[in-house]
């Protein structure tokens, strides 16, 4: 079996990882609705592949989810992939972090993933295939300071995918999670900026801080989740289930 026309929902598909993992299964004969908040951005990354299209939704409001599913099947058909990569990040130390703080990440982080992945369930239950994929973080495998609500929300969504690929084991459907370190994309460049803004730290001290961690001493490329994901999906990983595959150079 090959990934021609197979259909992949890429969230948070409007810049970084999400863009760089639609355009790669683009290029692979997948079929690829990419979801995000704002038009703009996912009209420039659908512009770039007549095998990309997009549509306003937010993932932690269910019923809009499960409306926009409706309509893209519509053009590309059921949902055979899963690429559950919109998620939100902050830094704050545990004493000033509010339960609002730690509410509202998990709303996107965990609650967006159980959406996303539900609505597309009976889809792939009734082919007999399915790929669902969720972008974690090693956060979700280690402890860092604070980002303490960030790291509870990722080891949420590991124990989710690792529980939910045990239940789907005999369906022909497998459920992963990847944990990328810190990635070269929009989202690092902002935390490089908050890092400056609160430290004496200048933009390259502050990278050399983000990724001294990693052995490889290095930001993650988004090609290199991109390829990772585009493995998972060939029939070649119909044995990796839930697994939480590191991307970080050694780190963990």
């Amino acid at each position: 079996m090959t990934l021609n026309n197979k259909h992949a929902v890429v969230t948070g598909g409007g810049s970084g990882v999400g863009a760089a993992i639609a355009l790669k299964l683009a290029e692979n004969e997948v079929k690829v609705t990419i979801l995000g908040r704002r038009d703009k951005p996912l009209k420039a990354i659908a512009n770039n592949h007549e095998n990309i299209d997009w549509r306003v939704c937010d993932v932690t409001n269910a019923n809009d989810l499960e409306q926009c599913y409706n309509n893209i099947r519509k053009k590309f058909g059921k949902i055979n992939i899963i690429i559950a990569n919109a998620g939100e990040a902050f830094s704050k130390p545990f004493h000033k972090m509010s339960s609002k703080d730690i509410s509202s990440i998990m709303d996107v982080n965990v609650i967006g993933v159980f959406n996303t992945f539900k609505y597309a369930l009976e889809d792939m239950e009734s082919e007999g295939w399915g790929r669902m994929i969720a972008i974690s973080s090693t956060a979700g495998l280690k402890g860092y300071s604070y980002v303490s609500a960030y790291c509870a929300s990722k080891h949420a969504v590991i124990g989710l995918t690792r529980s939910l690929a045990m239940e789907l084991a005999k369906k022909g459907i497998t459920v992963n999670s990847v944990c990328p370190s810190y990635i070269d994309t929009p989202m690092t460049e902002r935390t490089i900026a908050n890092i400056t803004k609160l430290t004496n730290l200048n933009s390259v001290d502050a990278i050399q801080e983000l990724v001294s961690s990693n052995p490889q001493k290095r930001l993650i490329l988004p090609s290199e989740v991109a390829e990772t994901i585009l493995w998972l999906c060939k029939d070649t990983s119909n044995s990796i289930n839930g697994q939480s595959i590191s991307i970080a150079g050694g780190e963990i």
